[in-house]
């Protein structure tokens, strides 16, 4: 089974969406083999979106993540990275499928309630970012 990174971002869970994002989650199939609640330090935002550093939002985007609580899991599943893209859409809710997560409740590009790892590479970083080996079930 492949495993993916997926995090409920700061503004899902001001708006009180943790239980409704996790139902979709879980009623297409996926298993939460790891889940916990986090304010990410800037140090350990800026670690996870190294990738963007050089980007001229990531400032932006890391006082963003450092915001509030966020949810962070593991997801597992068949081509459960493609599946759970598919499922948030397209990072601009304007431009997100009908009935995806940010097409139901994201606001902005930034703004867009989820995450989700984009490849295999990237779940494995991911995860272990976050995630010790005996913290996923």
């Amino acid at each position: 089974m492949q495993k993916t990174l997926s995090i409920i971002k700061p503004d899902g869970v001001a708006k009180k969406l943790i239980g409704e994002v996790v139902s979709v989650f879980e009623s297409t199939g996926f298993r939460v083999a790891a889940m916990k609640m986090k304010w990410l330090s800037k140090s350990e935002a800026e670690g996870f979106y190294y990738v963007h550093r050089e980007r001229p939002f990531f400032q932006e985007l890391i006082e963003f993540m450092t915001s509030g609580p966020l949810i962070l899991m593991v997801l597992e599943g068949e081509d459960v990275i493609k599946r759970n893209r598919e499922l948030m859409g397209a990072t601009d809710p304007a431009e997100a499928a009908a009935g995806t997560i940010r097409a139901r409740w994201a606001h902005s590009k930034q703004n867009n309630i989820v995450h989700g790892s984009d490849s295999e590479e990237s779940a494995k970083f991911e995860i272990g970012h976050f995630f010790s080996g005996i913290e996923i079930f």
